[in-house]
């Protein structure tokens, strides 16, 4: 889906909001909320902003974000993470966000965003090793770990020179597909770190 397409599927899904669901959705459970400027982001970035709905249809989500404020023509990271701010704890990468000409943009994810997203590793296993070289390589096993859910949401820059382009610092970081993405820009602050927005929906 397009930018253009992606932002007008998202104005018309919120405006929806205020109509009496039909039969056919109303089983369908719904939440809103925002995402707000990280620390690092605050300063050169004030005026971005996230928008997030969710929409559950029992075996899965359909999670739509657009964000607006944020540099025109430049790549984002968009991640499920554990806690909102450093050290994120546990992380999933989720897709990418492009921004236009007026710096919005708009995505659509199909998934577990809700009270079940989480991550589990019963015992150690091989990991591939695609990426061994940088600042962050590749681990070569996994961590054991009970379920950790996973409730918050975090943007980042896909690079530190698109960063530093919007007079933000040029921290390299691992949030991108080859682990050298840029600053946190968006995230679920706004909510305690153990009560992330996701953790309102119940499918």
């Amino acid at each position: 889906m397009g930018i253009k397409s992606a932002l007008l599927t998202s104005s018309l899904v919120f405006a929806g909001l205020s109509v009496a669901p039909t039969d056919a959705t109303a089983a369908q459970q719904f939440i809103l909320f925002d995402m707000v400027p990280s620390a690092g982001a605050a300063s050169c970035l004030p005026q971005a902003r996230g928008h997030v709905r969710v929409v559950s249809f029992g075996p899965a989500e359909q999670l739509l974000v657009t964000v607006e404020g944020l540099p025109p023509n430049t790549d984002f990271d968009f991640f499920v993470i554990q806690v909102p701010t450093a050290p994120f704890g546990l992380a999933w990468y989720q897709g990418d966000i492009e921004t236009d000409d007026s710096g919005r943009g708009a995505a659509m994810f199909i998934g577990r965003f809700s009270s079940e997203t989480f991550i589990v590793a019963p015992g150690a296993a091989p990991a591939p090793d695609v990426h061994p070289g940088g600042q962050f390589p590749d681990a070569t096993s996994n961590p054991p770990t009970a379920p950790v859910h996973t409730f918050h949401l975090g943007l980042w820059f896909n690079s530190p020179d698109d960063a530093a382009k919007a007079k933000c610092a040029n921290t390299e970081t691992p949030f991108n597909g080859d682990h050298t993405a840029g600053i946190q820009v968006l995230n679920t602050s706004n909510f305690a770190a153990d009560q992330g927005p996701l953790r309102q929906l119940s499918p």
